[in-house]
Order: C-alpha cells, then structure tokens, then sequence
C-alpha cells in the first residue's frame, strides 16, 4: 500500500504528464503553422512520450491499489515570439518535470518507499534525457536556425525522429 502523500504526489504527477502531452501538442500545432513539419512531428512523438509516461503511473498506482483522480488539464497559455521561444519554453517545461519527479523522490526517501523510489529511477534518467535533448535543439537553432538552408535542414532531420515506446517494467 501506497503511503498517503506519496500516492498524491504520483496522482498529481498523472495530470501534470498529460499536462506535459498538451503543451508539446501546442508547440507541434506552432511549427506546423510555421511550415516546419520536422519540428511539428518531433514535438507530436514528445507529446506521445508524456502520454505514454502518464500511463505508466497510472499503472504503478493501480499496481499498488491507489486511488487515481483525474483532474482538469489547463490549457497551454504560450504565445511565441519566434521559434526559439518555443524551445527554450520546452526546456524550462523540462526543468519543471524534473524538479517534481524530484519532490516525489525525496518524499519516497523520506518514507522509505524503496518499491517507489525504484519505480522513479528510470523517470530520473529519463528527465536528465529529456533536458539535454531540449539543450540540444536550443543549440542546433542558434547554429543553424537564423539560415534558411540550414533550418531546412534541421527540419529534416527533426522529421526523421520516430517513436519507441518506453520500455519499463513495473
């Protein structure tokens, strides 16, 4: 059985992935206005990624006999200048995530929740991934973004990303 404080943070965490899934759709429906598909398919397969990560909650939770709440997803409220905008929100979104798979870490230490604190270790990698993968499409705009060939070509290779489904076991 789940401790109190440990299941809501896990519950919250639910809403904050498809939360996470809603503003890369945001980010998706941006760069598709903007022509760039590569970016809008690299931002689709991110949402998809949260969406997956939501679900394996879900399913610890249910493993563990928690009660799962869902509660309303807010809206993405982001306006953007220009596509590095969009970016660095991505980035900072990341940041965020990290700091609250963190938070329910730290309360899992605390209690020593060892089955939980297992089950987040592969959310702790997985941030640390997502955070440089955000750096890293920060640093190939600022190189390459300002050149219209150039951006054509990061497009392209941000179109060739596929999806792989995550491979966690609970």
């Amino acid at each position: 059985m789940l401790n109190e404080k440990v299941a809501e943070l896990l519950n919250t965490q639910i809403n904050k992935e498809f939360y996470s899934a809603y503003l890369y759709l945001s980010f998706s429906n941006y760069f598709s206005d903007a022509g760039l598909d590569g970016f809008a398919n690299w931002y689709q397969i991110q949402a998809q990624e949260e969406r997956d990560h939501a679900m394996l909650f879900i399913q610890y939770m249910q493993n563990n006999d928690a009660k799962i709440t869902f509660e309303a997803i807010n809206k993405p409220e982001n306006t953007f200048e220009n596509h590095m905008d969009v970016l660095e929100a991505g980035l900072k979104h990341e940041r965020y995530v990290t700091g609250l798979i963190n938070n329910i870490y730290a309360s899992a230490y605390e209690l020593k929740d060892f089955r939980t604190m297992q089950f987040l270790d592969w959310f702790v990698k997985e941030q640390g991934e997502e955070e440089t993968n955000a750096t890293d499409l920060i640093k190939k705009m600022e190189l390459f973004g300002s050149d219209p060939k150039s951006l054509y070509l990061l497009d392209q290779e941000m179109a060739a990303r596929t999806y792989a489904a995550p491979s966690l076991v609970l």
